[in-house]
């Protein structure tokens, strides 16, 4: 039976050779030029308007991805996921877009409305009172709505050049803004809140005009086919965006008035843990449409050897994170942004990004075999332990948080392995629609 063409082995062989899809390096290049502009961002913004008056710009940026792919990646999962099915049945997704389009504009319309309804409080308490710093929350809150649309339309069609361009687009019109002011002295916040809350909508003009955002008619799409999991991605989502988004928000709410260069210094900090992350979004973003044709075969074998391979490249990433926090991360920051966090502060965030990233990977794969209840209950045990351990771990400002995001992750993280075993015991089955949802499911923005 080894020699059958049919059998895993050969399937496995088979699909190594398989070269990469078309797309697979434009997604890599959009996720780029996204990761590496945020950093930029961050870096011409306060040459422009100094650590203390980008301290309102710090709480929008991670308000905003605390938000937008909180409540919107479950409508691009369950979009990709339904039209990637329909797809492989020769079927239009039209319908299934017109399903969920609505969704997208009932939940823009309620979170707008409430974030309009608290907007005094957050003028007051984390915008410093800059009015057009909320506003420009809620402009990008709902910019963003038509780009997870968009994604999900373009992954489940299998455009994936197209899905790269929706990212990559939205980082460089942000960066080239903001240098665009920088060079005109502009001084204003407004300006730069308003690029972060605009930029998003670019990279959909762009794909939306050259018809890549189209579908063809088909059947009718009930309900069930476009929500089976939504309500499930949609906790998960809230609380895995709100859990990576929670430090430098928790920084915001604790800080007095003479520490709002603390709020700034901080979410450097932050940014400098993410790079792992960033690298492991590209890694993923490149084996998402061979996996997805892999799983559209069953292949529950190449499934478990591939999950293997990729935690092997998050473990090592991670340790390669740390131990660089750790032996040159104050020099890094010094040199990126100058400075402002010290080795233990360093080295604590990247320990936190290392273990929400372990964690992260190993919930895709427990989404990839269908337990999205159990992913979204890990994230919520993972919320519910940051809020407790940061309110209870300690006095210093930056340990107390520091402390709650390395507890958290790791909380949600042995609560997803000991899902995965279970399923993996039971014998689950995976399926294309269920590793696009999966490979995804990024709650984040490098």
């Amino acid at each position: 039976m080894s020699g059958d063409a049919d059998s895993p082995a050969s399937t496995s062989d088979a699909s190594s050779r398989v070269p990469l899809p078309e797309g697979t390096i434009a997604v890599g290049i959009g996720l780029l030029v996204a990761g590496i502009s945020s950093y930029a961002f961050f870096k011409v913004g306060q040459e422009a308007l100094g650590k203390d008056d980008f301290k309102p710009i710090v709480a929008l940026w991670f308000a905003t991805f605390a938000l937008a792919p909180g409540f919107f990646l479950p409508l691009e999962q369950e979009m990709g996921r339904a039209l990637a099915h329909r797809r492989a049945l020769s079927l239009g997704g039209t319908p299934v877009v017109r399903r969920i389009v609505p969704l997208g504009v009932g939940i823009t319309v309620a979170v707008s409305a409430t974030v309009a309804a608290l907007g005094p409080v957050a003028t007051r308490e984390f915008f410093e009172g800059y009015g057009l710093v909320t506003v420009a929350l809620i402009i990008a809150f709902v910019s963003y709505a038509p780009a997870h649309l968009a994604r999900g339309i373009c992954s489940g069609e299998g455009r994936f050049a197209a899905y790269g361009m929706v990212m990559g687009a939205d980082g460089f019109v942000r960066i080239v803004g903001c240098i665009v002011l920088w060079q005109l002295d502009v001084d204003d916040v407004g300006a730069y809140a308003m690029l972060v809350a605009l930029a998003p909508l670019t990279g959909v003009l762009i794909v939306g005009a050259r018809g890549q955002l189209r579908t063809t008619d088909g059947p009718p799409a009930e309900w069930s086919e476009v929500t089976s999991n939504l309500g499930w991605l949609l906790i998960g989502s809230i609380m895995g965006a709100g859990l990576v988004n929670a430090g430098p928000i928790a920084i915001d709410v604790l800080a007095n008035g003479s520490q709002r260069d603390e709020v700034t210094r901080f979410g450097n900090g932050v940014l400098l843990a993410r790079i792992p992350l960033f690298l492991f979004q590209a890694v993923q973003a490149a084996l998402l449409p061979r996996l997805a044709r892999l799983a559209a075969a069953g292949d529950l074998t190449e499934f478990r050897g591939g999950f293997r391979r990729l935690m092997f490249v998050v473990l090592s990433v991670g340790a390669i994170g740390v131990g660089g926090s750790f032996a040159i991360g104050p020099d890094i920051l010094d040199l990126l942004y100058d400075g402002g966090l010290d080795r233990r502060t360093l080295t604590m965030l990247a320990i936190g990004s290392a273990i929400y990233m372990v964690a992260l990977a190993t919930a895709q794969a427990v989404i990839a075999l269908h337990g999205h209840a159990r992913v979204a209950l890990g994230w919520l045990a993972g919320m519910l332990t940051f809020l407790v351990t940061t309110w209870l771990s300690a006095e210093d400002l930056y340990l107390r948080v520091e402390i709650g995001l390395v507890a958290s992750s790791l909380v949600a993280l042995v609560i997803f392995v000991g899902s995965l075993r279970q399923l993996l015991a039971r014998g689950a089955t995976i399926d294309e629609g269920s590793v696009l949802e999966a490979l995804s499911d990024r709650p984040f923005e490098a």
